[in-house]
């Protein structure tokens, strides 16, 4: 175990060829079933070909790189994350923790250490929803648990459909749609994915690493409305306006004192309008502004605190359309459901960071992550993050490589606990 070593080196080399590659100022842009992540797929493929790992692809085009085990017969380790990207984001969310899972098998081989079981390091597809209208595609998938419809979403920024961008691939969406599956949770001993955190805690509290409790769900609304009646801004007086500004803008204020009231509770959310606009071929300086658009987004890891959020969004929108002469649409909702992850796996993983004098944090994650697909799916799962300075999904994203070495170790040393030498 004291042999183990993270080749730094490595993962910065691979770093900057997946910066190069995907660039596109200010950021990278690595679209889910793109021309980006497949380039990220091919410069995994390949370094993993160097180590002699065996490589396959599921009907939706997750890749998947194992080391053999000493028995085949148990269950094996599966770890990994995803490689695509949120449009001109930052060039380690999700690629941080491929590139750890490509590293700690590294650090085995190099150190002449077989592990007992086999180690799988997982590429998943699709893991960003912005370009799909729905949460982890590609590892539903893979359990052969992504219902058939959602071949039908279409890309936000191509118009294509899931299944038509699948076939341009070679890949099989008719497989996908059958439910076919590459995974069995039976055949998985544990699922571990590294990320970079996507806040400020590790980076405020001067830990490297964080061990993950939990990963928040989700409800959303991608395309809602306020209906309201355009007006002359001069000639409507404000008791006859029907304004879908103002009436939107009370419900977001009516949502923020939802979540004072929450947090003064403890309760843990997060509620964002991250897209507001009237249409610009009908807005004007002196109109009273009869519709706008807006996107909802509200995470917490309790369900029952999603459901009190959402109880509370249709009692405000109720109040303000009586009172405004307005009306709400909020269109489909779409979403996720928390996950509790592991505590025996967390506490392995908090024992092997102690047993290597990494500092780390238990938190949870009010982000979503693939292992909530595993989690749900029963296999014992837990995520490592990463301390970074600048945020997520923005082309600041920061990791200081000697962090990075430290999940990536403490990834390795986990894989090997149950492992001998060979050499």
């Amino acid at each position: 175990m004291t042999a183990l070593r993270i080749d730094a080196g490595l993962a910065e080399r691979l770093f900057e060829e997946l910066r190069a590659r995907t660039a596109d100022p200010p950021g990278v842009t690595r679209a889910a079933y793109g021309e980006g992540e497949e380039i990220g797929h091919a410069i995994v493929r390949r370094e993993a070909a160097v180590l002699g790992l065996d490589s396959a692809v599921d009907a939706a085009g997750n890749l998947y790189l194992t080391l053999a085990g000493r028995d085949p017969t148990l269950p094996g380790w599966i770890v990994g994350s995803h490689i695509d990207s949120v449009p001109h984001g930052g060039n380690f969310d999700g690629a941080a923790g491929v590139f750890a899972g490509l590293c700690a098998v590294e650090a085995l081989i190099t150190a002449g250490i077989r592990p007992r079981r086999a180690v799988t390091v997982m590429v998943t597809r699709a893991e960003e929803s912005t370009w799909f209208p729905v949460s982890y595609p590609g590892s539903r998938a893979a359990f052969g648990r992504l219902p058939p419809e959602t071949l039908e979403l279409r890309r936000a920024d191509t118009g294509r459909t899931l299944r038509e961008h699948m076939a341009a691939l070679g890949l099989r969406p008719e497989a996908v749609a059958a439910g076919e599956a590459f995974l069995t949770p039976e055949r998985i001993h544990g699922f571990v994915e590294l990320h970079i955190e996507q806040g400020p805690v590790l980076e405020a509290v001067g830990a490297p690493l964080g061990l993950v409790t939990g990963i928040a769900g989700s409800f959303r609304y991608r395309k809602a409305r306020c209906l309201g009646r355009t007006g002359h801004s001069g000639a409507v007086p404000r008791g006859h306006r029907q304004d879908a500004v103002v009436a939107l803008a009370e419900l977001v204020v009516g949502l923020e004192a939802v979540w004072d009231a929450l947090e003064a509770e403890g309760e843990a959310a997060t509620i964002t309008f991250g897209e507001v606009a009237t249409d610009p071929a009908l807005h004007a300086f002196s109109k009273v502004p009869g519709e706008v658009a807006f996107c909802l987004d509200v995470r917490s890891v309790s369900e029952a605190c999603l459901d009190r959020i959402r109880d509370r969004l249709t009692a405000l929108a109720g109040e303000i359309e009586a009172r405004r002469g307005v009306r709400f649409d909020f269109g489909a909702r779409t979403g996720s459901t928390p996950a509790r992850l592991d505590p025996g796996l967390c506490g392995r993983l908090a024992a092997v960071a102690d047993a290597a004098s990494i500092a780390h944090l238990a938190m949870p994650s009010g982000a979503g992550h693939d292992t909530a697909v595993f989690a749900a799916a029963g296999v014992p799962a837990a995520m490592i993050f990463v301390r970074n300075q600048n945020g997520s999904h923005n082309p600041d994203e920061a990791m200081r490589i000697e962090d990075f070495a430290a999940g990536a170790e403490v990834l390795a040393r986990l894989l090997a606990d149950d492992s001998t030498r060979t050499g």
